[in-house]
């Protein structure tokens, strides 16, 4: 009796199709057409002799057993890659392609300093970047999509190597003529809850301000709105309260242009950790350490 074993592009298909959830955005992703992708997966579900998509015309609907071979296809996409990246990183380290996702309170104001550089002194890099929130980054790299993913922590993020590059601060940002006029260095206890705006949830930095001030009523205060940091600063520049911004973020020149002031925060943990992390015991795993070493240097 023979067996039919499904090629990896096939695996590829199918993955695309249940990530995006459409034919034609999963065949744009593979850069196939949509037609090819569709008779890939036709053709493996009939030499599987099973049905793993149920086709409408108005959505892509998965089988149990369809989301169990997309559970399977996504570690073996896995270790295939990482089988290539073995055999890849046996030579000259950072060289070929390598997929970085990286946090949005991150990618606009640290990789502007480092890519150029990196650029520079590793030519032969090909580095594809994916900027989304850290949860989002986190099942990327468990699910293959990613290699390593730059980001702030503390934060839940699995079975992982990590690789600690420097600590970011927080400050207190507040329109230039506030009325309470808040001193040189800002205490945790002096920050007005009800004028404090953050991130919406999905943003790790939230919660790292909420840590750093360590006082739980802030969570149930503070105006969780922004859907990014320089959505904030027009908000406290338009005089609507403060907020708090990382340190990384004032240096690349967020704030300039407008009339805000930011003071240090003192506190015990008023910072967030910048790191990079990728899966455990990964092949390439010497690569992303000598990557951070180059990130740190930045």
């Amino acid at each position: 009796m023979s067996i039919y074993l499904p090629t990896l592009k096939q695996l590829q298909y199918l993955v695309a199709l249940h990530e995006h959830g459409h034919f034609g955005r999963a065949a744009e992703a593979c850069f196939v057409s949509q037609s090819t992708l569709s008779a890939g997966l036709r053709e493996l579900e009939s030499l599987l002799d099973v049905v793993l998509v149920e086709r409408t015309r108005r959505v892509v609907r998965f089988t149990p057993l369809g989301n169990q071979v997309v559970a399977k296809a996504h570690r073996l996409l896995r270790e295939a890659e990482e089988l290539s990246a073995l055999v890849q990183s046996h030579g000259t380290p950072l060289v070929g392609e390598l997929r970085m996702s990286v946090i949005p309170t991150i990618a606009p104001f640290l990789l502007p300093r480092i890519l150029p550089r990196l650029r520079a002194e590793r030519p032969q890099l090909r580095l594809f970047l994916r900027e989304e929130p850290s949860a989002a980054a986190i099942e990327s790299l468990h699910h293959g999509r990613a290699d390593c993913v730059l980001l702030a922590l503390p934060f839940a993020t699995g079975e992982v190597e990590t690789v600690h590059l420097f600590n970011d601060p927080l400050l207190i940002a507040f329109p230039h003529d506030d009325p309470r006029d808040p001193p040189a260095m800002i205490t945790p206890s002096s920050i007005d809850e009800n004028r404090l705006m953050l991130l919406e949830d999905g943003h790790c930095l939230k919660d790292h301000a909420l840590a750093a001030c360590n006082r739980p009523e802030l969570r149930a205060s503070a105006t969780m709105i922004g859907t990014s940091l320089h959505t904030l600063v027009q908000m406290v520049d338009n005089g609507l309260g403060l907020t708090m911004l990382p340190e990384m973020a004032i240096n690349a020149g967020i704030l300039a242009g407008t009339r805000i002031v930011a003071r240090p925060l003192i506190s015990d943990h008023a910072f967030r950790q910048i790191a990079l992390v990728w899966r455990r015991n990964s092949p390439r795993g010497e690569e992303f350490r000598l990557l951070a070493e180059e990130l740190r240097a930045g």
